[in-house]
């Protein structure tokens, strides 16, 4: 049960870019297109996983015991930035139309603060490898799901009488706070 409300609380509840504001930046450069959404949140969920195991254990068996936790910043941005290294190679191999529509923002997964913000949550809540784990696919589950909701308005807006003067980034943001507002109401569950 305690898993559970770890990965709904992180998907839902503490939504990293809904409820923290962290992430910001794929959260409107890349939801343009529901295609693109989804990919982006799937990469972004799996270096987000990847990111709580390794940065769980770096913690646990390196920098606790040798008592250097005042290099968990830039330790973390190390394992960060090789994690998306790593997984920017295998979708170029893998899927060239994705890895050109998703474009810039493959390699700004390394920047996300929403992937050093799990990173550091961990620490702080001091969870355990599995509750690490867990909370890594809740988070990233929570960022494709903003992801996919924001692209998919866009999406629909397209096709809307938008004003001239709210038409791009206006009215973007506008859903944009719309959806933090309507994601506040899942704070009262758990």
């Amino acid at each position: 049960m305690d898993l559970l409300l770890i990965f709904i609380g992180a998907a839902v509840v503490n939504n990293f870019v809904l409820s923290y504001f962290l992430g910001i930046c794929p959260f409107i450069g890349v939801s343009g297109r529901f295609s693109s959404a989804v990919s982006m949140g799937m990469a972004t969920t799996f270096v987000l996983v990847m990111t709580a195991m390794a940065t769980w254990l770096l913690q646990a068996y390196l920098l606790g015991p040798l008592h250097l936790d005042y290099l968990q910043t830039v330790a973390f941005i190390l394992v960060v930035a090789a994690l998306v290294q790593f997984v920017e190679m295998v979708i170029k191999k893998t899927s060239p139309p994705l890895y050109r529509a998703l474009g810039i923002f493959l390699p700004l997964i390394t920047t996300n603060c929403a992937v050093l913000g799990l990173a550091l949550f961990i620490q702080l809540r001091e969870y355990g490898f599995i509750q690490s784990v867990v909370f890594g696919a809740g988070a990233g589950a929570g960022f494709t799901i903003a992801l996919c909701l924001m692209a998919g308005i866009r999406e629909e807006l397209e096709l809307a009488d938008v004003p001239p003067s709210l038409r791009g980034a206006g009215i973007t943001l506008l859903v944009a706070g719309t959806m933090a507002l309507a994601f506040m109401g899942f704070a009262g569950m758990i």
